[in-house]
């Protein structure tokens, strides 16, 4: 009989556990959303739902090119867990939300509900993400949207490949990438032949990383006769034929491994111009900010589930005598993790409520930059605190009957899915150099926190480090600032006291290694364990 074991982390609600998510979503207007949040909160911690996760990963999507008779057909068969925590994600309106209901908070109550149910599973949200994200592109266009929109936000999950007017709702994929160029998506060399109806084209080529084939239809650029534009690629044509889109392989991937991506060949395959010719990437970037939010709660997520983990543990393990929440070395451990996970988390809620207040032009210009900061930092942290928490689990967090290394090989896909952390940090270069506004909207942001003289001091060194000059070298550094005195600013005005101190003490002031679980002994870090651990229904 084993003793000295942690119980499992089960029959638990995510939310009710998460005081910094409960609090940020009544902060950023979306406490109308309470019941779903805390209903999904519940369904997560329920072991039928952990067991769905490590199916779907356990057992990854299978590409069928071709029918018996030899007839390409490309479908990618799920396992059924698959199925069920899809069914859950589009029921519960996360691919949809702001959309069906667009009202006050809705980006916010959205955001939640996806960072609580993607701590169950990371990979079945890139479907449920580009279908959220897709929809402001497509509304570029009336006609289009009008005829697609009310089939992305219904709450009908119905997989499988037909006609989409037969079906009772559709998930949009992406396909920008290219083998040669990558990020350089200029460098396309897919062809789009006008066929001479209204917008109508033919796409000729290959797509490097198509993300979720088995969705209904895709954005995807290609070159026009006016340049790189952006279209609307049908899997089934409105008369049930299957479109010319052809899957090459799935990719083996790092991680990831419930969703499939793919590689794919377009061979004459019918698509709808949107947006304006030769205006592909000013119309596919709606998508792609969307998206980059995304990236930032799927970091948000991860983070909390392995500090969840690690404090659970932690809480029950002992060592030498006494529980590993006792023992100094890993108090200090645990409390960097869990300031660490504060700090990304209220960082998600501020800039899923900047979506909200985009029509105000000062929230839309933090937005534009904000995002692209908060994509490159959060998403690099991700790794080194899903990485620590692993290690406080000794050994058992390395095998695979514990989550902690499904959210490892996780954790890197954020940083480089839309982009990379260079693409994201020269992002931040090129909002500031074409758009001042978004700079002094992030300055105005930064400076509304309480007077802190090291919060004063950090903002007056980036400010001087922004005149000098050989920017692009030096842009992960002037980015990495920018990220942490914004989080130090949001952790002054709306974070647990004790949490916002030690980050300023360590983040801003230097009190702190290049580890975790090196920062200046405080009588008060374990008040911060507690505040992150989760507790048990």
């Amino acid at each position: 009989m084993s003793f000295n074991q942690a119980p499992p982390l089960v029959d638990y609600n995510l939310f009710e556990s998460d005081a910094v998510l409960r609090e940020s979503l009544e902060r950023e207007g979306g406490s109308w959303a309470h019941d779903l949040v805390h209903g999904l909160g519940r369904l997560a911690g329920t072991q039928e739902a952990i067991d769905w996760g490590f199916q779907a990963n356990a057992n990854p999507p299978v590409l069928r090119t071709h029918d018996r008779f030899g007839e390409r057909i490309d479908e990618v068969d799920f396992h059924p867990a698959w199925h069920e925590l899809m069914k859950v994600a589009i029921g519960h309106g996360l691919h949809a939300l702001p959309w069906r209901e667009p009202r006050a908070g809705a980006h916010a109550a959205r955001a939640a509900a996806f960072y609580v149910w993607s701590q169950v599973e990371g990979g079945h949200g890139c479907p449920v993400s580009m279908t959220y994200a897709a929809v402001p592109a497509l509304r570029k266009a009336p006609g289009l949207a009008a005829q697609w929109e009310p089939l992305m936000t219904t709450l009908a999950y119905d997989p499988g490949l037909r006609a989409p007017a037969t079906k009772q709702g559709v998930l949009f994929g992406m396909a920008m990438t290219e083998r040669q160029g990558g990020s350089d998506v200029r460098s396309n060399t897919t062809r789009a032949v006008p066929t001479g109806s209204d917008g109508e084209h033919l796409l000729t080529g290959q797509k490097w990383f198509c993300s979720a084939p088995m969705c209904d239809a895709f954005l995807v650029l290609a070159q026009a006769p006016g340049g790189l534009s952006c279209f609307v690629l049908p899997r089934v044509l409105p008369d049930g034929t299957r479109n010319h889109f052809h899957i090459q392989r799935l990719k083996d991937k790092l991680g990831n491994r419930s969703n499939a991506s793919s590689e794919v060949e377009l061979d004459g395959a019918w698509a709808v111009l949107l947006g304006q010719e030769g205006d592909g990437v000013r119309t596919i970037i709606d998508m792609v900010n969307h998206t980059r939010l995304d990236c930032v709660i799927g970091s948000a997520s991860l983070m909390r589930q392995a500090v969840a983990q690690a404090t659970h543990h932690a809480a029950h393990r002992t060592a030498f005598g006494k529980l590993l929440v006792e023992q100094p070395l890993m108090v200090n451990v645990l409390a960097d993790l869990a300031v660490e996970s504060e700090a990304t988390t209220i960082l998600m809620m501020r800039l899923a409520g900047a979506f909200d207040r985009a029509a105000a032009p000062l929230e839309a210009h933090f937005r534009r930059i904000g995002v692209a900061i908060a994509k490159f930092w959060t998403c690099k942290r991700a790794i080194a605190v899903v990485a620590e928490a692993l290690e406080c689990h000794g050994g058992n967090g390395y095998v695979e009957e514990s989550i902690l290394p499904r959210l490892y090989r996780e954790a890197p896909l954020n940083s480089i899915w839309e982009g990379s952390g260079n693409v994201n940090a020269l992002d931040v270069l090129r909002a500031m150099q074409r758009e001042p506004d978004s700079v002094a909207a992030y300055f105005a942001e930064v400076e509304s926190a309480p007077k802190d003289s090291r919060l004063e001091r950090a903002i007056a060194k980036l400010k001087n480090e922004l005149t000098g000059g050989d920017m692009e070298s030096r842009a992960r550094r002037l980015v990495e600032s920018m990220a942490v005195v914004l989080e130090a600013s949001l952790l002054l005005r709306h974070g647990d006291p004790i949490v916002c101190e030690i980050f300023c003490a360590s983040r801003l002031e230097g009190g702190w290694g290049h580890t975790f679980g090196s920062l200046d002994t405080r009588p008060d870090l374990r008040s911060v364990i507690e505040r992150h651990r989760p507790r048990f229904d």
